[in-house]
């Protein structure tokens, strides 16, 4: 196994997160990496780990606390770490040390950058991020939040570090007198996310007047901030799950019930 930085030839693939085998990816559209090239000069880090046959199998990728929906000082955040685990495509390379070996490296970078500790977020679920991984490579709890129970983690790398916190939801949309309301949170940086908005808008579409679709961008800090808000989908006044994405189906099956009641 080999740990390496994100070079100019792996960059398509990190931005479908190495599924590039999959129509998903293609129907996630280009947010991502759009995401990607606004973060390049943001301190973006990422790290992609390579079986012994030069096949790319996971990676990670983390960025200063700042562009992340945790607050902190000195700290970098973990977006994302992902060991591809799929029959299809470029196959199953969970269960070999890619994940250790990736969260090792991103520290271990972290720490020569001058961070005095490193957060991840985590979800009590048990398919992706699982908050209990974290706790097993010596990650402290701090809080929870959201509608999954997302869990804030963190571990530091020096006695003075302080802890990170979780941005708290300011405020929710609001519902629209005789129209349905669709809200789309969307920063970009999640391939699942993204496609929670491009169903989202496919759907609408099949409404008319009836539906108000509205996107709201919170790669723009400002927009995250004001409503502490990173990536969701709400119908009227309700947010709609997307860990794992809803499909396209679902989406237009709610907005119909909710149009029937108009």
């Amino acid at each position: 196994m080999e740990i390496i930085d994100l070079g100019p030839e792996h960059e398509k693939l990190f931005c479908v997160c190495l599924e590039d085998w999959s129509e998903q990816a293609k129907e996630a559209g280009d947010h991502r990496e759009n995401w990607y090239r606004k973060m390049k000069d943001k301190g973006l880090r990422v790290k992609l780990a390579l079986d012994d046959n030069g096949q790319v199998g996971g990676m990670i990728q983390y960025v200063p606390i700042e562009y992340s929906f945790a607050r902190g000082e000195d700290l970098y955040f973990i977006n994302c770490i992902w060991v591809h685990g799929y029959k299809e495509g470029r196959g199953n390379f969970q269960k070999q040390g890619m994940g250790k070996a990736l969260i090792h490296a991103a520290e271990e970078d972290s720490r020569a950058l001058g961070a005095k500790g490193i957060a991840a977020w985590g979800i009590p679920l048990p398919f992706w991020m699982k908050a209990s991984w974290f706790k097993k490579q010596g990650y402290k709890k701090v809080e929870s939040n959201g509608l999954l129970g997302e869990v804030l983690l963190w571990k530091p790398f020096t006695e003075d570090a302080r802890p990170p916190e979780l941005i708290k939801r300011r405020k929710k949309p609001e519902l629209i007198p005789g129209k349905v309301a669709v809200t789309v949170f969307n920063s970009g940086w999640c391939m699942a996310q993204n496609l929670t908005l491009e169903r989202a808008k496919r759907a609408v579409a099949k409404f008319g007047s009836d539906v108000v679709f509205q996107e709201i961008d919170t790669f723009n800090r400002s927009n995250f901030l004001e409503w502490g808000i990173s990536d969701a989908l709400y119908i009227d006044d309700k947010e709609v799950p997307t860990g794992p994405p809803p499909t396209y189906e679902k989406i237009r099956k709610i907005l119909a019930a909710r149009v029937k009641k108009l």
